[in-house]
This record gives C-alpha cells, structure tokens and sequence, in this order.
C-alpha cells in the first residue's frame, strides 16, 4: 500500500529523521511534512513531490551540506514554507535542471535560484544574499515570480540569459550592486507592478535581441540609467534569402524588442533611458523624472518610439539623439531642464508629433550635424535660450507648432535647411533668424510680439516668406541683411515699433501682395545700396515716411498703395528708386509719383529725423574700438602701468614689436617669420591672467592682425558636453564667439583630469586643435592654469604641443605688489592711504600663509573691501565726519591675519 504522507521529525514513532531519507522512502506524488528544525544536508528531487514546513514559514531551515541545497532533476516538485540556505554564494541555493519546481512562501538565502532546464515557479518568495544574480534563468527555461522579492544581491538581481522566459509580476528587486534585471540572448520576460530600487548599475539591463516587457513598473533610485538597452550586431544581420524571407527580417529589425508601458523611472544617478546600438525600445504612458544625466538618450543605430511619456525635473537634457539613431514621439512632455530639451546631432532622425517642451535650461531643441528633425502640432515654451536652434547640415521641418517665450531666438537656423508651415513664433527676444545657403520656407506662419526683429534674414540668405503675419515686433518686423535674396509674397507686418520693412545694402528681395500697417517708424527701409522689387503691396499707418530709400538705392516699386499717413516717401538725395503704377490714399504730404505722374524717381529728400535714425530699434550698428598703430603706444602704456608681472610685460611688449615687424614684412611682400600667437599663461589665481589675454587681444587689433580683439572666456563646463556627442558642438560654438578675438581658457588642465584616460575633455581638445589649424588667422587661443598642470595638458595631444610654443609664467605677487593693488583699488574708489598704512599692509601680506588658497591680486582686492567695511564701521560712530574722515583708511582699518 502507497503512503501518500511522510513525516521528518527529529524524534517520534514512523518519522524520518532526515529529509533526504524521507525522499528516498516517498512514493510519487507523496507529500512530506517536515517539522520544526534545521536540516544541513543537500536534497536532489526527481520526481513528484512536495516538502512542506508543518509549522509554518521560518520553522524549517534546509542548509546545504555541499553543492546546492535543493536540486530539481524531474517531476513536479512543490516546496512550502521553507528557508533554503546555501554555503557559498558561487553556489546556486536552488537549481533547476529539469521538472518543475514550485516555491511557495519559501526564503533563499546564502545563494541564488538557478533554472537551468524546465520550469519553475515562486510565490510570495525572498531571494537574498546571493552572489552573481539573486535568480538566474538561461537555456530554454521558463519561471514564473509572483509577489517575490529578490534582494542584497553582490551581482545583478534577475537574469534572463539564452532563449530563457519569465513572467514576473509584483515583484520587488532591490539593493543589488549590479543591475536589478539583466536579460541577454534572445530571453524575454513580461514584468507586470514590479519595482527595482536601490541598485548600483541599471534598473534594467536589455542586450541583444532579448525582449523585456514591463507594464506599470516602477525603476528608481539606481546608480546608473533606469533603462539600458543596447544590441549587438546579430540585430542588424540578414541572410540573403528568398523575398519573403528578407521581409521578415526587416519587420524584426524595425519591431520594438524593449517595451515599457505605464512605467515609473526616477532618481536615477545617470540618464533614464539609454538606447544603444541597434536597440529597438518602445514607451506608453511613462513618466521619467529627476534624473542625474539626460532623461532619454538615443544613440549608435537605436531606434526609440515614445507614446505620450513625460520627460521632467532633469538636470541634464531631455530627449538627446546622436549618431545614426532614430526618435519619435507622439503626446510627449519634456518640461524643467537643466539643459536642452532636445538635443540632436549627427546623421539621427527625429520625429515628434503633439508634444510640449517646456522650461529648458538652454536652448529647447538644439538640432545640428546630418539630422533630419520633424515638429508636428508641437509646443515649445518657456526656454532660456533659443526656442529651436538649427545649424550644420540638419534639415527641419515643422508645421501647426507653437512656440513662445524664448530668452532667445524662436527658430535659429544657421547653415541648414527648415521648412516651416503654419508655426506661431510669440513673446521671444527674436522671432526667426534664418542663416543659410539653403533657401528655407516659411509658409502661413506668424510671428508675435518679439521684443525685437520679427524675421531676421541674415547676410547671402536666400528665403521664401509665404503668407503669414508678423505683429508687435520690438524693432523691425522684417530685417534682410546684406546681400539677402528673399522672396516674400502674401505677408502681413502689422505693429513694428521700427520699421516694418527693412533691406540693407546689396539685398535684392522680391516682395510681392504685402501688406505692412501700424510701424513706429518706416514702412519700407530701404538702406544705402539696395535694391529688390516690391509689387503690390499696401503701406499704412506708419510713424516715420511710409517708404525711406538711401544713398544709391534702387528698389523698383510696382503697383503699390501708400494710404492713411502724413508722408508717403523721403529718399537721399542719390537715391535711384523707381516707382510704377504706385499710387496713394489719405496721405497729408506725398511725393510719391502715382500712377498718373508715369514712371519715373520721385524728387528727393533728406533723411533727416524722417527715415530710421542712426541709431535705435530697427537699425544695425556696429561699434568698435578703434584700430590702428597708433594706438600701440597707448596700450603698451596701458599694460606697463599693471603691477607686478615685470617678465610677463617684457615678453608681451616683446611680441607687440615682432608682430610689428611680422605686418610691415607682409605689407612690404616679404615672407613673415614663423610666429604661434597662442600661448600658455601657467601661474597661481588671481595673477593677472585674465587682464593681461585682454590687452593680448587688442594690441593684436591695434597691429590688424585681429580684426576685434575681444575676449571670450571659457573653461572646462562651457566646452565640454555631458554625453557623447556634445562636446565637439559646444565647443564649437564657443571657438565660433571668439573668432576675431581671443578665447582665454581657464583651468585649461582640466580638460585632462589627472589619472584619467577617457573622457570628454579629449574630445574638446581634438576639436579645439582642428578649429585653431582651420581659422589659424582669426583667433588666438589662451590656455591659462597652474604651471605643473599645463605641462600636463600640453603633453596629452601632440596638435596642442605644436601649437602652443610659448608660456608665459606669472609669477606671484610679492608683499609690496600687493600694497601697490590696494593703492589703486583705494584711488579708483576715492578713499586715501597713508604710509603709516602702507606699512600695516605691507606687515600683513607678509604674515598670510602663500597656501594654494592664497588668491594673489584677488586677496588684495579682497583686503581692501575688508577695510572699507571696517572703516565704515569706525566712521558710523562719528557724530560729525569731516572730509578725512570719510576718505582716509587708517592702519586699524587693515584686518587682522587668520591663522
């Protein structure tokens, strides 16, 4: 007869002693009731069976004698309530080799669950303690977790290896010091209200064709990204085939293979979502917030599809695309960046379609490189700077999209392409600025209420202007620069509180059926040189002369109406404006020739108050300090009179005159000598670094060497980026400002952290080395930093070694140098400083400790606004301060030093 019931006791009639025995003697499908107590032996199931704590979770403790605990061979093996402990955490506690092993109420610890083969299923269970991976599946495996929860894992949490299968539902996986869900191979897994917090890598880890699937998932507090996908080259690879074959292969490489659906990333230490190479990642209705980098990053050849997914509160960039990756979002928000909303470069594709980018720390979609960028029934609002920056070879395309209150421009487009349909561009500094070869198209667009130019069309730019409106600009409501060739037909400039019109010299617009009303000043602003034709066009309301021509301006007028103004024209006296078939209404002064007065140039007159002043909105000015050799000895002067830094003047004062020499010899014909003007200035802070690059640049404008002698300062935040990608274009754009002057980097050395190898900062150093060879006469470049560290970053690249020959050093200031600032801070600011100062001063630089902390002409300065505070105190106790009182500084005014 079978006995179906088996008993493991430590004593008792009919009772195993052991579990291993009762296993032995159990017939299939025999259940054994195991009694309270610890069993250290090592169990191997093969059939039928089930183990159960007959008192109750935690009263039974099976610890492995060798091997794992609890091996599964065959059958359906059911264990409840049981505490599994393993010896070594190389060791798996629980494998599963074959059958299918049930755990249910049961906790693992001391090892992981292993599912090699077969099945297995765990319920209401804790893995915890496990090295490598809590629970690890591969093979053809297939488990199911229910309301588990795996946990202080030295590895990953979950793994799904092979062609491995999971369904895991409320499941919390936490404090692993890998990721929390590791699938590689070809292994799926659906994910139904689990959490995975608290772990050192990615909250999910999805690797070459594996196929997670989380709904309504919760993934925070991770080091890294919340979500990793990348795919290796097995993604991309086709065997030639029959027709019907190759389509397949298509349909899987563009399928999603990573979906998140109602899902929840948060706190994460780097971006939320990282797509790689070649993965395939999918996202409904998910929220990303408070990221540590990038909220969602697109990368190699990635392909990412977002479905009404919001992007916030991140300190970096929302949504960045780079390399051959391709985005597309429908019903998404991005909204409080630190940085950019969208940042796209490369050759990647971009798609977004009904979303909303708000309140970005810089510019809100920054598109640059080879992308193609698609904005439909788009919102973009609230950005720092530019709405939408367009540059490089991108081309950008947007319809039904409105964007407002932009610090910046609207839409920027440098260099690239843009078609625009039906966008509204309201409350930003500069509506559009179109700067391109291309010819972009604005097609019914409107543009309301710019603080300044409504349409800035920029030098050599030929664009289409169809339809639309432009209303309230700040000064123009359109500008043409020079030499422009945009054609504008069907356009409505309302409310410019400058001109409404503007063509400068050498544009030839073709201006057809626009109308221009309600301008503060001009109409039409004809400028000195230019030309273009107006046809039928309607001019009204305007403050200043509805049309103004300037010197040797020809624009030909056609069948155009001037109506409701005082004056109709005012024109230079070698003005060449032609007029045909013009006509006027309700113009109290009118020199216009009609259509009844033929053809012909209307009579002249001075542009007085009645066109565009010199200056003011709606005008162009260009001011510069003056150039010329003989401001040399002014400037030289300028930095004789610096204190201290006697070797870094003589040098500088050396290279004025060869420079000097350098412009008489190519005026005269002759070969120049080999000169580098970049140099290195290696010296402690507060030396005079800045001061001195200053001057640099403009004795170098004074000698017309550079044409304006500015300075633009950087470090290592403003030219590298946060991800790959973006540094080459930030640095770019730094190295662009400063063309024509000098770019002053400082703490230069930084772009080479000690002890690292890879990082960004090398990036920005191949760019800078490539920009200073390609515009080797437009700038000069200055890197400024402590002596030992430069020589560090002079030998990282051998481009910046060829080019930074010669440097500079400053010297700390001495005791008395320091005396001489405080002298000059004192007679700028109107205050007095006797010897008997002098020599309290002198005593206290002498006693402050020269630190690393010690801060040069920045401590003087420093020191003396100490004494004017302590002064000011002593004064404000006066009944009666006579003229000395309040200018003399007295040697109790010098502080006291800290030791």
């Amino acid at each position: 007869m079978k006995r179906n019931a088996v008993r493991v006791a430590d004593r008792g009639w009919g009772t195993h002693r052991t579990v291993t025995a009762a296993v032995r003697a159990a017939d299939e499908g025999a259940v054994i009731h195991v009694q309270p107590g610890d069993y250290r032996e090592s169990l191997v199931l093969d059939r039928d069976i089930t183990l159960i704590a007959e008192k109750g979770p935690g009263t039974v403790r099976v610890v492995a004698a060798h091997g794992p605990a609890i091996t599964v061979r065959g059958g359906t093996c059911e264990l409840r309530d049981l505490t599994v402990e393993g010896t070594t955490d190389r060791e798996p506690a629980v494998l599963v080799r074959g059958g299918r092993a049930v755990l249910d109420h049961c906790a693992v610890s001391g090892g992981r669950v292993e599912i090699g083969r077969g099945a297995a299923e765990l319920r209401t269970c804790t893995v915890e303690n496990a090295e490598g991976s809590g629970v690890f599946l591969a093979g053809t495996a297939h488990a199911v977790l229910e309301e588990c929860a795996i946990r202080s894992t030295a590895g990953h949490g979950l793994t799904l290896s092979d062609a491995a299968r999971a369904e895991v539902r409320h499941t919390t996986v936490e404090r692993a010091t890998g990721c929390g869900i590791v699938l590689t191979g070809e292994s799926q897994g659906t994910f139904d209200a689990c959490t995975v917090r608290h772990v050192g890598d990615a909250g999910l880890l999805a690797e070459t064709r594996s196929r997670p699937f989380l709904r309504d998932c919760r993934l925070h507090d991770v080091r890294t990204q919340g979500v990793r996908a990348a795919d290796g080259a097995t993604a991309a690879a086709v065997t030639p085939a029959a027709e019907e074959g190759e389509h397949a292969a298509a349909a899987e490489r563009g399928a999603p293979r990573t979906r998140l659906e109602t899902c929840e990333i948060f706190r994460t230490g780097g971006e939320g979502v990282l797509a790689g190479d070649a993965a395939r990642l999918r996202m409904d209705d998910c929220q990303i917030r408070e990221t540590g980098g990038a909220g969602v990053i697109a990368a190699g050849t990635g392909r990412v599809e977002m479905d009404r997914v919001r992007v916030v509160d991140v300190p970096g960039t929302g949504l960045a695309v780079v390399e051959d990756a391709e985005l597309r979002v429908r019903g998404g928000t991005v909204a409080r960046t630190g940085a950019n909303g969208l940042h796209a470069t490369d050759r990647c594709t971009v798609r977004l379609t009904e979303c909303e980018i708000s309140t970005t720390g810089y510019t809100a979609l920054h598109i640059a490189g080879n992308v193609r960028a698609e904005l439909r029934s788009c919102t973009v609002r609230d950005s720092a700077q530019h709405a939408v920056r367009v540059e490089g070879a991108a081309d950008f395309t947007a319809e039904d999209t409105r964007i407002e209150g932009a610090r910046m421009t609207g839409v920027d487009v440098k260099d690239a392409d843009a078609v625009m349909r039906g966008v509204v561009v309201a409350d930003t500094e500069t509506g559009v600025r179109l700067d391109s070869r291309h010819r972009p198209l604005l097609a019914d667009c409107e543009v309301l209420r710019p603080a300044r130019t409504g349409v800035e069309i920029a030098a050599d730019t030929g664009a289409l202007l169809v339809g639309g409106r432009i209303e309230g600009s700040g000064s123009a409501g359109v500008f043409l620069d020079e030499r422009s060739e945009a054609w504008i037909e069907d356009l409505t400039v309302a409310d410019a509180q400058g001109s409404g019109l503007v063509i400068w010299a050498g544009a030839r617009p073709r201006v057809r059926s626009v109308t221009i009303t309600g301008t503060a000043k001009n109409g039409v602003y004809a400028g000195d040189g230019s030309e273009g034709l107006l046809e039928d066009c309607t001019i009204s309301a305007t403050g200043y002369p509805a049309v103004y021509v300037g010197s040797k301006a020809s624009p030909l007028l056609r069948r155009c109406l001037v109506q409701d103004t005082d004056e109709d024209l005012s024109q230079a006296d070698d003005a060449a404006a032609r007029f045909e078939q013009c006509c006027t209404s309700g113009v109290t002064t009118s020199t216009l020739p009609t259509a009844d007065e033929g053809e012909g140039a209307a009579p002249a007159r001075a542009a007085g108050t009645a066109g565009i002043p010199a200056t003011g909105p709606g005008t162009v000015v260009a001011v510069r300090e003056g150039t010329g050799e003989d401001r040399l000895p002014e400037l030289l002067a300028e930095l004789g009179d610096l204190v201290g830094l006697e070797g870094v003047k003589r040098e500088v004062e050396s290279m004025a005159k060869l420079m000097q020499l350098v412009k008489r010899r190519q005026e005269a014909g002759l070969q120049p000598p080999p000169l580098s003007r970049h140099l290195v200035f290696a010296g402690n802070p507060g030396t005079g670094k800045t001061t001195v690059a200053r001057l640099y640049g403009r004795l170098l404008a004074a000698l017309g060497l550079l044409t304006d002698g500015h300075l633009v300062e950087a470090d290592r935040g403003a030219l590298v980026g946060e991800y790959v990608g973006h540094t080459a274009p930030r640095t770019t754009a730094v190295f662009k400002r400063a063309l024509g002057g000098v770019l002053f980097i400082d703490e230069a050395y930084s772009l080479v952290p000690a002890g690292q190898s890879t990082d960004f900062g090398q990036e920005a150093i191949s760019t800078l080395v490539k920009l200073m060879e390609d515009h080797r006469d437009d700038v000069v470049v200055i890197a400024a930093g402590y002596p030992e560290d430069m020589e560090r970053l002079i030998g990282s690249n051998p481009g910046l070694a060829s080019r930074f020959t010669r440097t500079l050093r400053f010297d700390d200031y001495s005791s008395q140098d320091l005396v001489r600032i405080v002298e000059h801070q004192a007679a700028r600011h109107e205050y007095r400083i006797g010897d008997e100062t002098a020599a309290a001063l002198l005593d206290h630089f002498g006693s402050l400790a020269r630190t690393e902390r010690f801060g040069n002409g920045r401590t003087a300065r420093q020191v003396f606004q100490q004494m004017t505070e302590r002064h000011a105190m002593r004064v404000a106790d006066l009944s009666d301060p006579d003229a000395d009182d309040l200018t003399v500084l007295l040697p109790d005014d010098v502080p006291a030093v800290v030791s």
